[in-house]
């Protein structure tokens, strides 16, 4: 297999199998060495050296698949998958039928933001929800894998129940920080991109799959790919050079229509009022703004970031974190969720959420996140249900909603007192 000579340009089909461009000698050395620029981190040809890692990955991954022909393999999203999570496993998907794969994406959680729902409604998007009941009805030993797709495992709860029925993690591919020790097949996991929809958008550009505007199909994933790169990057106001390039490319082949319809989604009803509980509930503190919502049914639970992606814009605002407690009644199942969303380019969501939240005993952090963004799942366990009784249920939230609060205020305010005494 041969790399293409113009690495510059990704459109290239690199890594078609009938591929008859010449083979260059490319030394990546030297573009290690140039100098860098100390604010970005970049050197002078981080363009050239992003795009021969493109390359690399791709090959990498077209190896892998061809290791596995005529497999049937499971496509694992967080339980509350966005657009970008969606977007690139439907793209995988696609990716790997070019090699007898079949493969079915799944989620545990549900889909509640109306632009997600709009998503896999207008454009037929193959994605299944597998509740841990549902799991237990399937016979697991028909599939010869698993791949982890715009998450690492941290926010799916199906994956113990995958490892535990020994089916082996073929790939991960994520544009997150890295959650923690995961031996996989293949990795593409890129911090530097900020979409995992530009990742696949690049394995499409170097020839890994074709795309047709003449097939529906095609043109509906295209479609959903700039929705997820366009979301995960603030409508493309946090994109950088490779994300601009892979929306370039998706220009060619996107439905502008359906894009649009799918973004005029409106919101629910629920929603609205979840905004405006995190209104009456907030607190503003040195330009954070920090607003328990109270408890949510499971199918609401993207309202929160919704919520915080609103609080986020007052005046004299430039972070806003936003968590509630949300029950799943089939499953008397509770979590606490929180989002963060900033415009604070010096703080890390990622770095804030850990720092903030810290570790389960397993070593699992309870969330994460990316540039603007971030989220946090905290298990209530013992303490879940019973909310029945509203004194208990009030008193519940009211521990939980002042604990949460005490561990953020400590680095939002680290030489005050969070919790003050009546």
């Amino acid at each position: 297999m041969q790399l293409n000579s113009s690495l510059s340009q990704l459109e290239s089909p690199a890594l078609t199998n009938d591929s008859h461009s010449e083979e260059i000698d490319l030394d990546i050395e030297p573009l290690m060495r140039q100098p860098v620029n100390s604010v970005t981190g970049d050197s002078a040809f981080g363009g050239q050296r992003n795009n021969y890692l493109a390359h690399q990955k791709s090959e990498e991954l077209q190896q892998t698949l061809m290791g596995h022909r005529h497999e049937r393999h499971l496509i694992v999203l967080q339980d509350f998958p966005d657009p970008d999570a969606l977007s690139s496993a439907w793209a995988y998907q696609l990716i790997a039928q070019q090699y007898d794969i079949k493969c079915e994406i799944i989620y545990g959680g549900t889909l509640s933001h109306q632009e997600n729902i709009a998503l896999v409604k207008l454009t037929t998007l193959p994605a299944q929800r597998w509740t841990p009941p549902t799991l237990k009805t399937k016979d697991l030993s028909s599939y010869h894998g698993f791949v982890l797709i715009d998450n690492q495992g941290t926010t799916s709860q199906l994956l113990t129940a995958l490892v535990q029925a020994g089916l082996p993690l073929i790939g991960v591919i994520d544009h997150h920080s890295l959650q923690g020790d995961l031996k996989p097949e293949f990795t593409d996991i890129r911090p530097s991109v900020r979409a995992t929809a530009t990742i696949f958008t690049q394995y499409l550009q170097t020839g890994l799959l074709t795309l047709d505007s003449s097939i529906s199909q095609h043109v509906k994933c295209a479609t959903a790919l700039m929705h997820g790169l366009r979301s995960d990057t603030n409508r493309l106001m946090q994109a950088q050079e490779e994300d601009f390039m892979a929306a370039a490319y998706l220009s060619r082949f996107y439905d502008a229509q359906l894009l649009n319809a799918i973004l005029q989604a409106n919101r629910s009803k629920r929603v609205m009022d979840v905004i405006e509980r995190s209104l009456k509930n907030r607190i503003v503190q040195n330009n954070f703004s920090i607003a328990g919502v109270g408890y949510l049914r499971y199918d609401d639970r993207d309202a929160i970031p919704q919520a915080a992606e609103f609080l986020v814009t007052e005046e004299n605002v430039h972070t806003a974190v936003v968590y509630g407690i949300v029950h799943d009644e089939d499953e008397e199942l509770e979590v606490v969720i929180g989002s963060l969303r900033t415009s604070k380019l010096t703080l890390d969501p990622d770095e804030f959420i850990k720092e903030a939240f810290g570790q389960d005993s397993s070593g699992r952090f309870f969330g994460g996140g990316r540039t603007s963004a971030g989220g946090f799942e905290i298990p209530m366990g013992f303490l879940s249900g019973g909310n029945e009784n509203s004194a208990y249920a009030k008193i519940k939230w009211e521990v939980y909603d002042s604990q949460i609060k005490q561990k953020l205020l400590r680095l939002v305010n680290p030489k005050d007192n969070p919790i003050q005494p009546e």
